[in-house]
């Protein structure tokens, strides 16, 4: 049987080319658990796969794509039909992803799709709207409360940023969103932030050992200097949740806000979060999580636009989340 996906190829050293290929069924890694596709979404991780990141996906043809869900085709540890998810793991990343009519993985990756979502809304979420609620799960595992005080997202238009306003806000929290693109502002406030700081504001200066404490918690998704800047502008224990590096992958701080603030730095890791935590999380976006602006932060796309949207996201040209209809 064959079936339509989005296949990278190395064609020289460092040199990819893509196109909508079939493929067969027995293309696919031999596990257990065969999903027919419905609804995917595009990640960073993503466009780095599809743009050749050795560092993602070691050996090419490949296809991207870490977020799936669909129905099941075979499986020992599900009926077939039933809706599941598969987020995370290896998937998109050295496994055949998401961004295809099927694939193939361990059942160990599978979730029976929350009640409270369909799932569109899922891929809406997906890894980056995953990370944001892991992000603020620890946030208030770790004691932070609306009336703590204000909690800055930055990189606020991206996948985890937008949703994590959306989130945060949701919860009560008054969120400050940092972003670049002064014409989202109105966009970013709509779903759900308080008010907008560009982000070079929050790295001004950045040579002082501590700087004012401003946030009582944060949502960081860019790195460098960013990251940096924000360890010494965290109130008397403050909370950081880290969880990308877009613009750098170095840390340069000193200890005077670890032990003069009790800073709290917290490493986000979606893609081997435990899975009781995983289904747990999954629950709370279903539930009483489940942002009210998801049609908001959605842009759908069929799959035959998804490489253009990944070379997109690669050039900084996204906004939000985007849901890719493989149906």
């Amino acid at each position: 049987m064959s079936f339509t996906a989005l296949l990278v190829t190395e064609t020289a050293p460092k040199q990819f080319t893509h196109a909508l290929a079939r493929r067969e069924i027995s293309d696919l890694p031999e596990h257990d658990t065969l999903i027919r596709v419905q609804w995917s979404s595009l990640n960073y991780k993503d466009a780095l796969s599809f743009s050749g990141n050795k560092g993602i996906t070691r050996n090419y043809p490949h296809t991207p794509g870490v977020d799936a869900a669909g129905v099941i085709e075979d499986s020992p540890a599900f009926e077939k039909g039933a809706e599941v998810i598969v987020v995370g793991f290896d998937l998109g990343m050295n496994t055949p992803g998401g961004l295809a009519e099927y694939i193939r993985v361990p059942s160990e990756w599978v979730i029976p799709k929350p009640q409270g979502l369909s799932l569109r809304e899922c891929m809406i979420l997906g890894t980056a709207g995953f990370t944001a609620a892991q992000c603020l799960y620890r946030l208030q595992q770790n004691g932070l409360r609306p009336e703590s005080g204000q909690v800055v997202v930055t990189g606020a238009t991206g996948g985890v940023g937008s949703v994590a306003i959306a989130l945060l806000s949701k919860a009560g929290f008054n969120v400050v969103a940092s972003s670049r693109n002064p014409e989202q502002a109105t966009w970013l406030l709509d779903v759900g932030a308080i008010r907008i700081v560009d982000a070079d504001e929050l790295t001004e200066d950045a040579g002082k050992p501590l700087l004012k404490g401003r946030w009582a918690g944060a949502v960081e998704t860019v790195g460098g200097k960013t990251l940096e800047v924000l360890t010494r502008s965290m109130q008397h224990r403050g909370i950081i949740t880290c969880c990308g590096m877009i613009t750098g992958s170095e840390l340069h701080t000193n200890v005077f806000p670890f032990i003069l603030r009790g800073l709290s730095l917290i490493g986000i890791d979606s893609a081997e979060c435990p899975m009781p935590m995983k289904k747990e999380i999954w629950h709370k976006l279903s539930t009483d999580w489940k942002p009210d602006v998801l049609d908001l932060i959605a842009l759908e796309i069929p799959l035959s636009d998804a490489a253009d949207a990944l070379g997109n996201m690669i050039r900084g040209h996204t906004r939000g989340r985007t849901v890719v209809r493989i149906a």
